[in-house]
């Protein structure tokens, strides 16, 4: 099918390119380069169409106003305690933007640059590149990094890349944040998640290094849940978890369904660890998606990646690549 190619508006000086894939079960899905943002995703429902992720109708708001809506994070996702790590006898020091640490690659990180995005609509994708040179955010090396999006059906599919040419850390994210329902929050939605394990946090919410068993804990999510307690008040869920090894990759590594029931959405991944995020920390000053407000809880993440901090844990699955060792990373979305 056609991929709608606009102007979405512009960010220091760059246009910022939008591009609308559209299948065959009548799914649309929204990708700018601001980012590599999923700005919108629409499915049928009912027959209607829903938006089931937060997003904004202007690139101002991104500017000002986004914590990571859709966006890929990066060079490294997540927090490194710190803001600095060791490699090769050298000591990089990164600006910290959440307290002393660094938080998904720094305040002009991956998620915040423009990217070049091309379409190609005989396979129904966007490929996005961005060079990143050294000693950008403080860290080393050269790196050309590159997105694709490719809609089919009710899947949507990410592949990552990138190539460098000096060893350096590496770890990104999708951010989308989602809701499948026509509430204001995402509570009432039930979560599962094949994992029994997570990342334990000191007070700074980076890894202390331990892996621990989620057994009988508020994280461990293994049988569907909602994101309440048995008391119903609201459970605050913003850690790592270990997602379990030896799985098949045919499975996905999380479900969640919307209140209603009336759509379910499937995550794909390669990635060894999830990020499991419900908006702790979301505030929203200006109007999201079709005029709508995005307080605490409006949204969950499920953000597949690398552990967080794992350049200060070498027991942690390695996030270092080298000219010898490219970075690849894919995950596969299906809402319906």
């Amino acid at each position: 099918m056609a991929i709608a190619i606009s102007t979405f508006g512009e960010f220091k000086g760059k246009r910022v390119d939008q591009f609308r894939l559209t299948s065959v079960t009548g799914v649309s899905v929204d990708i700018i380069g601001y980012g590599v943002a999923v700005r919108d995703w629409r499915v049928p429902v009912a027959g209607s169409e829903r938006s089931v992720v937060l997003g904004f109708d202007s690139m101002d708001a991104y500017a000002q106003h986004s914590p990571h809506f859709g966006s890929l994070a990066g060079r490294v996702a997540n927090r490194i305690k710190g803001a600095s790590f060791d490699l090769n006898g050298k000591t990089y020091k990164l600006p910290a933007n959440a307290g002393d640490l660094q938080l998904h690659g720094g305040e002009a990180g991956l998620g915040r640059q423009v990217w070049d995005g091309q379409a190609d609509e005989g396979n129904n994708s966007v490929r996005f590149t961005h060079f990143s040179p050294d000693g950008a955010m403080g860290y080393p090396g050269n790196v050309n990094f590159s997105a694709t999006y490719t809609l089919k059906g009710n899947r949507l599919r990410l592949e990552l890349a990138a190539t460098t040419d000096q060893a350096t850390p590496i770890s990104l994210v999708q951010h989308q944040y989602f809701n499948l329902g026509t509430t204001d929050d995402v509570l009432d939605h039930t979560i599962q998640v094949n994992s029994s394990a997570y990342t334990g946090l000191g007070d700074d919410l980076a890894p202390t290094g331990a892996i621990l068993p989620s057994r009988g804990t508020i994280y461990d999510l293994r049988q569907p849940r909602t994101m309440r307690d048995e008391n119903g008040a609201p459970v605050e869920y913003d850690m790592g978890v270990a997602l379990d090894t030896g799985r098949s990759i045919n499975e996905p590594v999380a479900t969640v369904i919307s209140p209603a029931r009336d759509l379910t959405l499937k995550l794909w991944s390669d990635r060894p660890g999830l990020q499991v995020y419900n908006g702790v920390w979301t505030d929203i000053p200006v109007p999201g998606l079709d005029g709508k407000t995005y307080k605490k809880h409006a949204g969950f993440c499920l953000e597949d990646q690398a552990f967080a901090d794992a350049v200060h844990n070498p027991h942690f699955p390695n996030v270092i690549y080298s000219p010898d060792r490219p970075y690849s990373h894919w995950c596969e979305f299906e809402i319906a």
